[in-house]
């Protein structure tokens, strides 16, 4: 097992961590504002499927960006209006949310691309990557920090303002009083559907902003169902760290190091069935430790 931390392990840990930091940071703001948004899934698959698609026929990775972070804001729609306008259900509109990404992308695939399951050209203009000179002369800081997108570092910048906006600013004030009291936020003037609906509607944005990291980040495809339950670790970051932005992100870490650490395993030989799940493991394991605590 030497070798086994690495600078290149906490690189991937980097790379694997995006998508489900800024589908938590969009999960901990909903939480914030008072909607449980559990369709964190599907918005993100939305937003990896727009992307690979505008990134294919405009031959421009940056209109991957754009289409895909444009789609999970629509997507979105759903949600905001569903559950404050029309006082639907968060979960029921979040769960069938889900359902209907995983159909309609998985639909789509062959009227638009004429293939079926996975789509995969080499057209698809993939997210170029940083390389910071400054660094270049320290390996160690170098194997760590380039190499990585630009959303990646954008992500972590919005979990620090997302931070300090709701917890050092009146309008964060303003948005966990929307959550916490909307009765009183109310009665002090505060519109509470917009401040709900604007929140759902910048979370699609992140949701789509992860579907791109996953879809072009490291990898240039579209399959079914590509998010493979990362959605629901965001979901359950959300929870570990009850909505706190920084607490999630934390806790998101902690599932980015568990695939990693499976993706190094699996290359020393371990069967890819067993490395695969190691985040899954790790997300139960949290959960299980963070309801006795709370029993206890």
């Amino acid at each position: 097992m030497s070798g086994l931390v690495s600078p290149f392990l906490v690189h991937t840990a980097m790379q694997s961590v995006t998508p489900i930091l800024l589908a938590a940071l969009a999960g901990a703001l909903c939480g914030q504002a008072g909607v449980f948004n559990i369709a964190l899934e599907g918005q993100m698959l939305v937003g990896a499927f727009a992307g690979v698609a505008a990134s294919f026929l405009a031959h421009s990775a940056l209109a991957g960006v754009a289409v895909g972070a444009t789609a999970g804001l629509l997507f979105a729609l759903i949600l905001a209006y569903g559950a404050t306008v029309l006082r639907g259900d968060a979960i029921v509109i979040g769960i069938g949310m889900n359902l209907l990404a995983s159909g309609l992308t998985s639909y789509l695939l062959r009227p638009l691309f004429g293939v079926t399951g996975t789509f995969d050209d080499p057209r698809i203009v993939g997210l170029p990557v940083l390389t910071i000179r400054a660094l270049s002369g320290m390996p160690y800081l170098a194997a760590l920090f380039s190499g990585l997108t630009a959303i990646t570092w954008i992500a972590w910048g919005l979990v620090a303002a997302a931070t300090v906006a709701l917890f050092r600013t009146p309008i964060g004030l303003r948005l966990r009083g929307v959550g916490e009291a909307p009765e009183a936020a109310a009665a002090l003037g505060v519109d509470v559907r917009r401040y709900r609906v604007a929140t759902v509607l910048f979370g699609g944005v992140l949701t789509g902003l992860a579907g791109v990291q996953l879809a072009l980040g490291t990898i240039t495809v579209f399959s079914d169902d590509m998010t493979a339950g990362r959605g629901w670790i965001a979901v359950v970051a959300v929870l570990l760290g009850r909505s706190h932005p920084l607490h999630a992100a934390l806790a998101c870490l902690l599932f980015g190091f568990a695939d990693a650490v499976g993706l190094q395993l699996q290359g020393r030989g371990l069967p890819s069935q067993l490395t695969d799940i190691a985040p899954y493991v790790v997300t139960l394991a949290a959960l299980v430790l963070s309801r006795r605590r709370r029993m206890a």
